[in-house]
């Protein structure tokens, strides 16, 4: 019973169960009426409503719903009446792909459902070219929209029966992945000489990257249920659970110390070995706090490591007595140690709103459809991103197309499918996809020979069908290759229903392999988007971030700390600066057109990044209201050092970068001579951060060509 709860409590739990019944309904219903031929349409446009909906409430469920039907409606009706007129639909084809994609530069709800709109596109010449084999007449685009509508019916009324599943999981979700990221933190206090800590550094900003999604996909989901409306009862809960969750990100991300030159001065002691183990411990609760999130248990139930914390504060006592340390060691040590016991809290914080707490949210879809236009418009070139692979995926899907009118005209789409499902915006991530793709569509294709060999004819074929469907969506996003798999044994099994089982094995092989090489070739020939070519553009947005993410902080040692909506803003888009980077290195290691050299100094680059937002971190963890003579120094030191930064951004935007003297930064005077614990802290920081600032520019002033 245990085992059946926590499926049942499992993210993918409420998808799966969806399609499966939206395809029983279809199954059941056709066969009742005695129409099977409208079966596999029906079950196509379910899939294909079911790819585009997004975790929303009932109320945004609904207003998606209405608008996918519509482009789903556009968009099968065109294909219907074009697909006759072999010249006329090369043309619509890539105008039609190109203009979807860029529909998704608009916010990730437009992109969900435009992709999810070129895929019923594709699953409309399918189920056409099924319909041909059948030889059934009065089927097509009712067929299709029909499953589409029935699927959302039951997506509405699941969500309004169960409005806050979706959040629980979101919040459950990030709570894993900061647990990830806290193991990838204690990993960087391991006390052993000659670690490879650039190493180390990059998987802990992977994982960083991980989290500022989940971060994103959270927030997201409270803007849906929540809006602009004060929250009240479970909504207001969960908003402080995500304020909780930001703050142990703020603080898991901090670094008050370079770990090398700690692991040095405190080799000879266990203080490293005990924060390490206190870090692990930690992240073991903190993935306690997931589970009681997504199971809806009292937080009282996490098991936080208290005697570990006090053995590392005894650990620490004890180095203090038996040996000298510098004064800089001695002062990250106890903010280090204040920082594990703030960490320690919040992981067993019960979320709740504080009186005077910000509970706005920043919404980043458009507000009206002038503002969708805008942004589509200022993705309409040659350097965006979005205008490149709508570029890449039009002329691949175009090249498919002719391919198929010169190889086989009948049964053919599964080289446009194949091209829609493989070619990814990155040449790293086309790559792995083309890999699982065709190991996946292989083993469908010999389970569904198999099948057809063993089991000729018959009614098993509704309820596998069935089965395959709703197996596709709990593999989709964790194992594509096996998701691969299922789909194509589904749709195998859809042409057989229509008598065209056996004639579809062979070329669907070879279609595949093809509609592989027609990505692999349109995302390396058409534009290609070499991730060597765009670093230094993306290195100097997350430098203007740091910039502006360092003078919030200053502002707050002078008028107080206070979470509020500017102050969050600034430090998530740093963290999505540095989230950039790192998956632009991540790409870059991947792709062709660099040397060796190059993917070290992008690591390198990396790495040094990322010290830079640990420091600033720090910086934000401790903040708070100083005396008006120590708040006026640290605003001015932290000016000074942004003020860096920023020039540094704007050397390396425009490639000019000779070797950049840089004076030492040092206290004013008036604080120089007694300066408190919190000045020392800002003083030592920035210190760190002039040393990041001159490793960035050391990498940019000899660049690997």
């Amino acid at each position: 019973m245990r085992f059946l709860h926590r499926i049942a409590q499992s993210d993918r739990f409420a998808d799966v169960v969806r399609v499966f019944l939206a395809h029983a309904g279809i199954v059941a219903l056709c066969t009742w009426q005695g129409d099977t031929g409208a079966i596999v349409p029906a079950l196509l446009g379910a899939i294909a409503c079911a790819l585009a909906e997004t975790d929303d409430a009932w109320r945004g469920r609904l207003r998606g719903l209405l608008v996918t039907l519509a482009c789903f409606g556009a968009a099968a009706t065109i294909v219907e009446a074009t697909i006759g007129s072999p010249l006329l639909f090369a043309l619509l084809l890539p105008v039609g792909t190109f203009g979807l994609v860029m529909l998704g530069a608009a916010s990730g709800r437009y992109a969900t459902i435009a992709t999810a709109t070129l895929i019923l596109s594709v699953y409309t010449m399918i189920a056409s070219d099924a319909v041909h084999a059948g030889q059934h007449e009065g089927l097509g685009t009712l067929a299709i929209l029909g499953g589409a509508a029935w699927y959302g019916l039951l997506s509405l009324l699941w969500s309004a029966f169960a409005p806050q599943r979706a959040l629980r999981h979101a919040l459950a979700r990030l709570f894993e992945s900061l647990a990830a990221l806290i193991d990838a933190k204690a990993a960087l206090f391991e006390p052993v000489h000659d670690l490879d800590r650039d190493a180390l550094a990059v998987e802990y900003s992977r994982r960083n990257r991980l989290t500022v999604d989940a971060l994103g996909a959270t927030r997201a989901a409270l803007l849906d249920r929540i809006g602009h409306r004060q929250p009240r009862g479970r909504s207001a809960a969960r908003l402080a659970m995500f304020f909780v969750a930001q703050d142990i990100h703020e603080r898991i991300t901090s670094s008050h110390y370079p770990y090398d030159e700690m692991a040095e001065a405190l080799y000879h002691s266990d203080v490293m070995f005990r924060f390490g183990r206190l870090l692990r411990l930690q992240a073991i609760a903190c993935r306690g706090r997931a589970d009681a999130v997504r199971h809806g248990a009292p937080t009282g139930t996490i098991a936080l490591p208290r005697a570990a914390l006090d053995d590392l504060r005894n650990a620490v006592a004890h180095c203090r007595r038996t040996q000298t340390l510098a004064r800089t060691l001695d002062d990250a040590l106890t903010a280090l140690l204040d920082n594990m016991e703030r960490l320690q809290e919040a992981i067993g914080d019960e979320g709740a709103l504080r009186e005077g707490t910000d509970v706005s949210l920043q919404d980043s879809e458009p507000e009206s459809m002038r503002e969708a236009f805008a942004r589509i418009r200022v993705r309409l070139d040659r350097r965006s991103m979005h205008f490149r692979h709508a570029m890449r995926l039009a002329s691949g899907m175009l090249a498919g197309y002719l391919a198929m009118r010169l190889l086989h005209p009948t049964h053919g789409y599964w080289i446009l499918m194949t091209t829609l499902f493989v070619c990814q915006p990155s040449y790293g991530a086309t790559r792995r996809r083309t890999l699982q793709r065709i190991a996946g569509t292989t083993a469908g294709l010999v389970v569904g020979w198999a099948m057809l060999q063993l089991l000729p004819g018959g009614e098993w074929r509704l309820p596998v069908l069935v089965a395959t469907g709703a197996a596709f969506f709990a593999f989709r996003l964790r194992r594509y290759t096996l998701a691969t798999a299922v789909i194509t044994l589904f749709v195998l099994l859809c042409f057989d229903l229509v008598g065209a089982g056996y004639d579809a094995i062979g070329p669907r092989l070879l279609d595949t392999l093809l509609g592989a090489f027609i990505a692999i070739a349109a995302i390396r020939f058409v534009l290609p988007d070499w991730r060597v070519r765009r670093l230094e553009d993306i290195a100097a947005d997350a430098l203007l971030a740091y910039a502006h993410y360092l003078r919030a902080i200053a502002a707050q040692y002078a008028n107080g700390r206070q979470d509020d909506l500017p102050y969050r803003i600034v430090r998530r888009d740093a963290h999505a600066a540095q989230a950039a980077v790192a998956g632009n290195v991540a790409e870059l290691l991947a792709e062709p057109g660099h040397s060796r050299e190059r993917g070290e100094q992008a690591l390198r680059l990396l790495a040094a990044l990322q010290a830079g937002l640990s420091h600033l971190s720090t910086l934000g963890v401790h903040r708070r209201a100083l005396p008006a003579n120590e708040s006026a120094v640290v605003v001015a030191l932290c000016s000074a050092v942004a003020d860096r930064f920023d020039e540094l951004a704007t050397r390396v935007r425009q490639g000019d970068m000779p070797s950049i003297p840089t004076t030492p930064l040092a206290l004013p005077e008036t604080a120089a001579t007694d300066p408190s614990p919190a000045m020392r802290l800002v003083a030592d920081q920035c210190l760190l951060l002039i040393r990041v600032h001159e490793k960035v520019a050391a990498l940019f002033a000899h660049p690997v060509r």
